[in-house]
């Protein structure tokens, strides 16, 4: 195991901060794993705590066989965001940005430097591409805030993988994961594996967040150079490990195992591994997710628990104003899982409360909220 530190710029005097990555194994190909981009969602952090251990073991054990870089603490900023003891880890206090929005259009940065140089051979150009991406971020002006340097470094150490997991959570959620359509078949025993209530597909949700600037490069690229072979050559996706509470250290254990038997899928470890379960929950478009709301401000009482199949018009959650005793009854208006709640129960202006995986598209444009 190789531990790396990356010095952040624009780090407080006297105040360094790092960002920490372990590398295990050597070979060819390449998975990159990352926890809790959003500091305070700390599920990720805990499965990191297990993986670490066990990918130890089975270095040691020479099953490596390929590279697994872990970065268990993605987000050294967002973790020491404290304000009247509440963890702050979801937006950049300095910008007020989201930390998982925004990373660099790859392709865009890279097209240029491709043209003329990308022929019929597939291994060939990925080689290629990812030499140009990892020179074309080292060769960016330098970082102007402490986030885009974060960004940066992220990205850099993820490019070149053949597989990326960013490990989140939601706020109150089932198991669920986020990922391109076309990458669902090869992603199916992972979902399994977690025993994911739910998976959402999007060709380019907006906001460019950490997974799809890792895997949608290679599918722009394509389409930009239709005369040259360019495969996916990355493998990305979102997994959500529930809410952020879910920190049970049997369950912990139950992820990382199932994460370790999908890098065995896919090449990585060798050695005899149980198989992914042969069903898995439905994939649905992330265009065909319900977000629901409350018309005004109370006590919200939800009325559903999470992973429930719901029919439009089932009753999601009420909101009782305490003062006026005004009460709204707020209905789903599609057919899926009930896969996520809010976990504050005071409604509020533009604050979703409740997210309901339709199969059928009912949402166009920018998909993710902030």
């Amino acid at each position: 195991m190789e531990h790396i530190q990356y010095p952040l710029p624009w780090s407080p005097s006297g105040n360094e901060r790092y960002l920490s990555v372990f590398r295990y194994g050597s070979g060819a190909r390449k998975a990159y794993i990352q926890a809790s981009l959003h500091a305070d969602e700390l599920p990720g952090m805990r499965v990191a705590v297990e993986l670490k251990r066990r990918l130890a073991e089975l270095e040691k054990q020479g099953r490596l066989t390929g590279v697994v870089e872990l970065v268990p603490v993605a987000n050294p900023i967002g973790l020491g965001q404290m304000f009247q003891a509440t963890h702050q880890g979801r937006f950049d206090f300095a910008s007020g940005a989201n930390f998982n929005r925004d990373f660099v259009d790859l392709a865009k940065l890279v097209a240029p430097h491709l043209e003329g140089l990308l022929g019929e051979d597939g291994p060939s150009n990925v080689s290629l591409i990812r030499r140009v991406m990892t020179q074309a971020l080292d060769q960016l002006p330098p970082a102007q805030s402490a986030l885009e340097g974060l960004r940066r470094l992220l990205l850099r150490q993820a490019c070149d993988a053949d597989l990326v997991l960013d490990l989140h959570c939601d706020f109150e959620s089932v198991l669920l994961l986020y990922a391109l359509p076309r990458h669902w078949p090869s992603l199916q025993p992972l979902a399994a594996r977690l025993g994911a209530g739910a998976v959402l597909l999007a060709e380019d949700s907006g906001g460019q967040s950490f997974d799809e600037a890792c895997a949608a490069p290679w599918l722009k690229l394509a389409a930009q150079f239709p005369q040259a072979a360019i495969p996916p050559a990355c493998l990305a996706s979102t997994i959500e490990l529930r809410g952020m509470a879910d920190t049970d250290a049997g369950q912990a254990r139950d992820d990382a195992e199932a994460i370790l038997g999908f890098l065995a899928n896919q090449g990585l470890i060798e050695g005899d591994w149980p198989a992914a379960p042969a069903t898995c929950c439905a994939a649905t478009p992330f265009a065909g997710a319900q977000y629901a709301y409350a018309p005004h401000p109370g006590v919200v009482s939800y009325l559903q628990p999470l992973g429930v199949w719901v029919e439009p018009g089932d009753a999601l959650f009420e909101v009782i104003d305490p003062l006026s005793e005004r009460h709204s009854v707020v209905h789903a208006e599609t057919r899926g899982v009930l896969y996520a709640r809010e976990r504050l129960r005071y409604a509020q202006p533009g604050l979703w409360l409740a997210k309901v995986a339709g199969a059928q598209p009912i949402r166009q444009g920018r998909l993710l909220t902030d």
